[in-house]
């Protein structure tokens, strides 16, 4: 009999609530409350630990839906582009690092969907590929990838792990900047257009000379000017100081795609670069530079002073360029509120690496990165990844799992993160 109610309890949950919990507010209180009723027949005759266990798990879930139901209703974002050309850094990086630097990727990465490395920094998909499923779009190929006959016909990707938007130098990690992948915008512009105009048959693999026009420019750069300035400059004030220049150089960027035809706009601002485990365990090593999270403050603080000078380039952009559409997407408030509330929306470590060494808080080693094995003083250990890195928000001590990649992903196709004057009418959600 047990077992009979909970494949029924199960099969109604399934029914009664969609998959993003938090899209359609009200009506999941309303429904959760049904659910309740429902549990609480089976409450009385069951046993006291079963009854205790559902009890918790359904104030649970009337917890979560009591505090959708108080977000604001906005119209989830329409993703309907012919083809996507992406601007960036590992965050979106598809490829371009492996293609273009013979980055030796570990076998781990791409573990949890692709079963194989896939050029991401990352256990599986990373946010630009669940935005890509959402407008039906195969995932963006490297424009640095030249195996296995890549496709362009819907877009092209720039992004590669590690770049700046500054201009790279002898001392960059990465050579591929901003500025040089705006460059490769145009090479590849240029070289489509020339082709096409010979051959159309060529369409099946290029994209349509419209599609430059009618495409979505996305911009996900900027943590990496932050980071590695705290790491080469003496004082915080340094790094805000460089931010104006940042920025200065992504509009004219902008710009430049602007007056070759690109009109729709897309920007991530930067997450709470803080809350990164190698960030912690760099310059978290005093308590008193830690917020209640356990993330850095003087990182935080500069990923906000970054975000808020970056809406207001998109607003310049929208003065300025009469025919452009600037969406901003506010990854910082969605990043936070997931590590905030992490146990709420299912994970089980708010800032630990999956994949690392060193055990709890952070899992992290600043000496042996994720897949290695080392000595370390005097012992061979090895950063090995977790069980279940549905469990994880970090990944690697960098980046995010697959499982807060889609976490993100939806919450950006609901809208409610787009534009910071929606933003400012959004609650905040407490710990």
């Amino acid at each position: 009999q047990t077992f009979l109610f909970f494949i029924q309890f199960h099969s109604a949950a399934r029914n009664l609530l969609p998959t993003n919990l938090c899209l359609h507010g009200p009506a999941i209180l309303r429904k959760s409350k049904l659910l309740f009723v429902f549990a609480k027949d089976f409450v009385s005759f069951s046993s006291a630990s079963i009854s205790i266990a559902l009890n918790m798990n359904m104030h649970s879930l009337l917890k979560l839906a009591l505090i959708c139901s108080f977000w604001p209703t906005i119209t989830p974002l329409s993703l309907n582009y012919p083809a996507v050309f992406n601007f960036g850094d590992s965050n979106s990086d598809t490829g371009g690092l492996v293609a273009g630097k013979a980055f030796p990727m570990i076998p781990l990465n791409g573990e949890t969907y692709f079963h194989e490395p896939s050029g991401r920094f990352c256990d599986g998909r990373l946010i630009i590929d669940f935005l890509m499923e959402a407008m039906e779009l195969p995932y963006l190929n490297p424009y640095l990838d030249s195996v296995g006959s890549p496709s362009f016909e819907t877009g092209c990707n720039f992004a590669t792990g590690g770049s700046t938007i500054l201009p790279a130098d002898a001392a960059s990690p990465n050579p591929f900047s901003f500025n040089l992948q705006i460059s490769q915008f145009f090479r590849l512009k240029n070289r489509v257009l020339a082709l096409l105009s010979k051959d159309k048959e060529l369409q099946k693999y290029l994209p349509a000379e419209d599609y430059f026009k009618q495409g979505l420019y996305m911009f996900d750069i900027g943590q990496n000017d932050l980071d590695f300035a705290f790491y080469s400059s003496t004082s915080e004030e340094q790094v805000l100081a460089l931010i104006s220049k940042l920025l200065s150089a992504l509009k004219d960027g902008m710009k430049r795609l602007y007056d070759a035809g690109a009109r729709n706009f897309w920007i991530h601002n930067t997450g709470p670069l803080g809350c990164l485990p190698r960030i912690i365990a760099t310059f978290g090593k005093d308590a008193s530079n830690l917020d209640e999270l356990g993330c850095v403050i003087s990182h935080n603080r500069a990923a906000k002073v970054f975000n808020m000078k970056l809406h207001d380039i998109c607003l310049k952009l929208l003065a300025q360029l009469p025919e452009a559409n600037c969406t901003y997407i506010d990854i910082y408030s969605i990043k936070l509120n997931l590590i905030s509330n992490y146990s709420l929306y299912g994970f089980q470590q708010r800032l630990a690496a999956c994949c690392g060494y060193g055990g709890p808080p952070l899992n992290f080693d600043t000496r042996i990165a994720c897949g290695l094995t080392k000595d370390l003083d005097g012992s061979i250990v090895s950063a090995n990844p977790c069980n279940n890195t549905a469990e994880y928000i970090n990944w690697d001590g960098n980046h995010y799992t697959e499982a807060a990649n889609r976490f993100v992903a939806d919450l950006i196709r609901t809208g409610n993160y787009s534009d910071s004057p929606q933003l400012a009418n959004t609650p905040l959600i407490l710990t």
